[in-house]
């Protein structure tokens, strides 16, 4: 007999666990300073044009997939066409490598709600990051030995994981979604409020708003965009289309994608306002430009906030726990997401039951996610990072549109999300996906391929690059290839 999927407690629940999926790290830790490194307020241009272009044309598709095809993103598409069912398996296996050093990240902000509370930071906090806390080696071929408190921060993350996805969608996932969403919220409108009031905020709020117009011009910011959207949308990682999946069978699907799309940009850019308002501040204090006082990558979270705080006395502690707490539900609520993509797949190609596919995963997760405990854990997650965001998912993506707009064609899936949706979408979404997302994203990833060549990325050795970020995408590819050809063993899934 046919086992019924599980399903959803209601709409509000899937939306929550989607949007709470969206809004992450990359609304938190990785857009303002992607806005930063981009140029300010030129890369809302070219962001929002990728929010239209692809987030939300993409995001339709992902939604109608699961919901159509009834399954985790590669049965999704092993129903919809079983010569690209090896394209179902590559997110996911993408989402494996993203979970293990996100579990290193978000170890990083659990500790550093700790540290908050007495700024234990000190008076540099460039150098407590980097020597005291993570005791960084000198290049990412000297592994070095165990940052015991990383280590031991991993290991609570993936037992959160276990604990959450271990129930049922709906008393998991769904239930905790519900309760950190609007916790995170308020968070971030308690530090955007006292962010707004500090001298100097105004300075950091022009950065943020005033566009370069040369800046736009540069292809290297469009890269960007296209990265972030994908990477903060959750697009091409396997999750969208498995969330789906659970979804009632009558269900408005395009007002799904657009209230996630619209949420997870209405608090991206709210965080960007918090972010660039507390720039300003530090900014002013030391009497130089908002661009001098930003390190790059998590060097944002990580020491330029820890250093603005130490200046604001007993209110830099508060907001200290406030913003580190922010990032933790954040993190959170993307983290079991990715383990729902990955156990969701397992359990339809292997037919196991989901609490002990989900107690494997966390597991062989924690093992894997152990090797970003060591001394150059912070090379590795910035080379994987890179790689995966800007080669592997937009690769994914682009594949996910030539695939719907020209071998399933765009129509069979717009008349079945019309079908049960209000606002119904027309044959500009068609366009959308055979023509203009396929041509931008292959420019995309062309451009970023030849820069690539061109200028090792962050100045790292290119057999570091290899090592660390071409063989992730290669092995990607070949595990998602091998995978495929394993038989299904749910009746159901053929």
């Amino acid at each position: 007999m046919k086992e019924k999927r599980a399903q959803w407690g209601s709409k509000w629940g899937f939306l929550f666990a989607a949007v709470g999926s969206a809004v992450g790290l990359g609304n938190i830790w990785r857009y303002p300073y992607v806005v930063y490194e981009s140029g300010g307020g030129a890369f809302l241009i070219p962001y929002f044009f990728a929010i239209f272009t692809a987030g939300i044309p993409l995001l339709i598709l992902e939604y109608s997939m699961g919901h159509l095809y009834r399954g985790s993103t590669p049965l999704a598409v092993f129903r919809a066409n079983k010569n690209f069912e090896w394209l179902g398996w590559w997110p996911v296996i993408s989402s494996a490598v993203i979970l293990c050093y996100y579990s290193m990240i978000l170890s990083m902000a659990v500790k550093y709600i700790l540290f908050s509370v007495d700024k234990s930071w000190g008076q540099d906090s460039n150098d407590f990051f980097y020597n005291e806390f993570l005791k960084l080696s000198d290049s990412p071929f000297h592994l070095g030995g165990i940052v015991w408190p990383i280590l031991i921060g991993i290991l609570i993350i993936w037992a959160v994981n276990w604990l959450i996805c271990y129930r049922d969608i709906k008393t998991g996932i769904e239930k905790i979604s519900k309760l950190l969403l609007p916790c995170l919220l308020v968070i971030m409108i308690i530090i955007v409020i006292k962010g707004i009031t500090l001298d100097g905020a105004a300075t950091g709020l022009n950065a943020l708003f005033t566009p370069d117009w040369d800046r736009v011009k540069n292809p290297q910011i469009w890269i960007s965009a296209y990265g972030q959207v994908f990477f903060s949308l959750s697009i091409a990682t396997g999750i969208m289309m498995t969330y789906s999946s659970y979804l009632p069978d009558k269900t408005d699907i395009n007002n799904s994608a657009f209230l996630t799309a619209f949420a997870n940009s209405g608090f991206e850019f709210l965080a960007a306002i918090g972010v660039f308002s507390i720039l300003g501040a530090m900014a002013e204090s030391q009497g130089v430009a908002v661009d001098e006082v930003v390190t790059s990558g998590i060097g944002l979270a990580f020491i330029a906030f820890p250093k603005v705080f130490s200046t604001m006395g007993i209110w830099g502690n508060i907001l200290g726990v406030l913003f580190f707490i922010c990032l933790s539900f954040a993190g959170i609520t993307s983290s079991v997401s990715l383990v729902e993509a990955i156990s969701a797949s397992i359990i339809d190609k292997s037919g196991w039951q989901r609490k002990n596919v989900v107690t494997i995963i966390c597991l062989i997760g924690f093992a894997a996610s152990s090797i970003f405990s060591l001394n150059a854990g912070l090379y590795l997650l910035d080379i994987m990072d890179n790689f995966i965001n800007n080669y592997g998912i937009v690769a994914v993506g682009l594949l996910e549109a030539i695939m719907v707009g020209w071998i399933i064609k765009p129509i069979v899936i717009r008349e079945h999300t019309n079908s049960m949706s209000y606002f119904k979408i027309g044959a500009w979404w068609d366009i959308i996906i055979k023509y203009i997302t396929p041509a931008i994203l292959s420019v995309t990833l062309l451009q970023t391929i030849v820069n690539g060549f061109k200028t090792p990325y962050g100045g790292y050795d290119r057999t570091a690059l290899i090592i660390y970020g071409w063989s992730v995408i290669l092995l990607g590819i070949a595990g998602a290839v091998w995978i495929s050809r394993k038989p299904w063993k749910k009746e159901e899934s053929v």
